[in-house]
């Protein structure tokens, strides 16, 4: 097992080094924002008006199977999770304040990133055979791109992501779950896995629209209450607040850290810490918004590709900015805190001490009440997430096999919820590292192939006269070549 994970580790450094994932993450982002003209700056008020006032479209021929609020909170509930908590932490933990920058670099240019994939799981998205909407990038991938190079790319990204929602959407937010709620409430992780997986079980028996509805009514609440409780603790210490913002400047290009006396990660180790973990938490790059934006009511890609750009917004920009600067503006991130503790458990350890710290220092009944609250957003932010996954890594083996494959799947990822709850699962973290890396190779290669098509789609939408209106048929807008009719339905 030791050896086993040494090879991983080393693996995990070849993925994440300064020569393959970073980098092309980077420029991926950095040259779909150049080409498509800062679209998630001039675009990102609409998007808004878009996904939280508008919320649905009405317009003749948007065909789907979910609205694009619940498309969008779907996507939310898949990736606001443990990555909000215990990831963010762990980053600053291990890695210092200036793992916060390298998430905001990720989550500044990967909302473009995040908008050209949820065009393409829209524009290329077909239907399987029970008539309900199958996209994302393994099938933009292969109806995109020409030959034998799309058939690899989409299949390499369907397998990786169908073993991957085992870790990153399943086993680390199930056992993130199990030792938050055991800590604080001392109940067997046994049991709790237990109901976690029966709760599971009856939200994926309702598929994409049970999935959607709950994302719909829970994703707010929850987004709202965790947002209120950090800015308590940052109330509470406003006057750290620059200072802190000046630290993560500054340590961004040196590389500090400190925990429980550790002191001077490198540069590159923290840089991989901001990037891991900001793709881990809003998984731009990764290509499962797609899988999400595919299954929305919709005549016109460009409209939930908005939509879509915004959980990158909500997700990295501020809730994980938020709870950075809880972390790093109580002090916790450079005191013993979580000293000894690996993984999950030190991330959670450290938002919850921020948090019992911040708190506290309002009032001791707050501060008592801190890691009660952490326990319970724990766990609500990884129950949505495990189900957001089931439906990605469903839409993965729908691809590969078809329908058929469908229910064993979902009995399989219901049964992980449970393994995932009662196992030590530290390393957990190290594999779904490597297994997002390898998901997100194929689908950045094809995002910067089929760069060309996201221009020009964008292009088209906003040069329309009434592209403001989403009650407005856009049938004269080119569809492009290799899909006929304006859902992308293809015809045999």
């Amino acid at each position: 097992m030791d050896q086993l994970l040494e090879m991983a580790g080393v693996l995990n450094g070849v993925v994440w080094g300064p020569f393959v994932l970073i980098p092309l993450l980077l420029i991926t982002g950095v040259y779909l924002t150049v080409r498509l003209q800062l679209l998630q700056f001039t675009k990102l008020g609409h998007a808004l008006w878009l996904a939280f006032v508008r919320r649905k479209e009405t317009a003749e021929g948007s065909e789907g199977d979910i609205s694009h609020y619940q498309a969008l909170s779907t996507a939310l509930a898949a990736t606001i999770g443990v990555g909000n908590i215990a990831g963010v932490g762990l980053a600053i933990g291990v890695g210092g304040p200036g793992a916060l920058f390298w998430m905001w670099v990720t989550g500044v240019f990967g909302m473009a990133t995040k908008y050209s994939e949820a065009l393409l799981g829209v524009k290329y998205r077909t239907r399987d055979e029970k008539g309900e909407q199958a996209g994302g990038p393994m099938f933009y991938l292969r109806r995109g791109l020409p030959g034998r190079l799309g058939m690899f790319l989409g299949g390499a990204f369907a397998v990786f992501g169908a073993i991957a929602a085992f870790g990153i959407g399943n086993g680390t937010q199930a056992n993130a779950v199990a030792d938050s709620i055991n800590n604080v409430t001392g109940i067997d992780q046994w049991i709790i896995g237990a109901v976690l997986m029966v709760l599971t079980a009856v939200v994926l028996i309702g598929g994409i629209k049970g999935i959607g509805r709950v994302a719909a009514a829970v994703v707010p609440v929850m987004i709202l209450g965790f947002i209120i409780m950090n800015l308590l603790v940052l109330a509470a210490n406003h006057d750290r607040i620059l200072p802190s913002f000046g630290l993560v400047f500054q340590s961004a290009f040196t590389g500090t850290s400190a925990i429980g006396g550790f002191a001077g990660a490198g540069l590159m180790f923290m840089i991989r810490q901001g990037v891991s973990r900001g793709i881990f938490s809003n998984e731009s790059g990764l290509g499962t918004g797609a899988i999400a934006a595919a299954a929305a009511k919709t005549n016109q890609p460009v409209r939930q590709a908005l939509v879509s750009m915004t959980q990158t917004f909500i997700d990295t920009i501020i809730m994980l900015t938020l709870t950075a600067m809880m972390i790093i503006t109580t002090g916790v991130w450079y005191s013993d805190e979580a000293a000894g503790a690996e993984g999950s458990a030190k991330g959670v350890l450290l938002t919850t001490g921020a948090m019992e710290t911040g708190l506290g220092s309002i009032s001791p009944l707050l501060g008592a009440f801190a890691p009660v609250f952490v326990a319970i957003a724990v766990a609500v932010f990884a129950y949505t997430t495990i189900l957001g996954w089931s439906y990605y890594g469903e839409r993965c083996v729908v691809y590969l096999a078809g329908r058929k494959l469908v229910l064993p799947y979902r009995v399989v990822f219901v049964l992980v919820v449970f393994v995932g709850a009662t196992a030590s699962l530290d390393a957990v973290w190290l594999f779904s590292d490597i297994a997002n890396g390898l998901m997100a190779l194929p689908n950045l290669i094809g995002l910067l192939l089929l760069s060309p098509v996201v221009v020009a789609e964008t292009r088209r939408f906003f040069a329309h006269p009434d592209w403001r209106d989403p009650d407005v048929v856009m049938d004269d807008l080119d569809r492009g070549p290799g899909v006929d009719g304006v859902d992308g339905v293809e015809r045999k």
